[in-house]
């Protein structure tokens, strides 16, 4: 979890890859009317992101109940909102960084339909977690992934592990 540009989804797939779990996207299950939202710089409001947690805490409770471990990239600012997420054994990792850094890396990022236009409304609503895995993001994906999986005490498989 974390503001726009803090690496979640570079991050995620590679966390993702080394573990052998699947890899999911919030943003992919934002409404279309969402979408143009942030690809405008208009921020999301409670209202717009009531049916995106909707759909992910189904998702969360499918593969909970299937069994599956997932890596799900999700801003998840406030606290409400990774209140709603928590069902199985959902353990949250906040990717923090400075908005400065955050900005340089939104700045060279291409393809995204989330800009740096958002990111003042995205730190404004940010409510940092207590109860998080904190890992500061001014490293490289690669060590960063080190450090979380250290810190949520996970090894890489030495196997491949079916996705499903």
């Amino acid at each position: 979890m974390g503001v726009v540009g803090s690496g979640k989804t570079t991050v995620g797939r590679l966390l993702a890859e080394r573990l052998r779990w699947r890899f999911a996207d919030a943003d992919d299950f934002h409404t279309a009317s969402n979408i143009e939202k942030i690809r405008h710089g208009i921020a999301l409001n409670d209202q717009d992101r009531a049916p995106w947690l909707q759909a992910l805490h189904s998702a969360i409770e499918h593969w909970s109940a299937d069994n599956r471990n997932v890596v799900l990239a999700c801003s998840a600012l406030k606290e409400r909102y990774r209140s709603e997420l928590r069902a199985g054994t959902v353990k949250f990792v906040y990717l923090k960084g400075s908005r400065e850094l955050i900005l340089s890396r939104l700045r060279s990022r291409h393809g995204h339909f989330a800009s740096e236009s958002i990111l003042d409304s995205q730190f404004a609503d940010l409510e940092e977690p207590d109860d998080a895995i904190t890992v500061i993001v001014d490293n490289s994906p690669e060590a960063i992934a080190d450090e979380i999986i250290a810190k949520l005490n996970l090894d890489e498989p030495a196997y491949s592990v079916p996705h499903k």
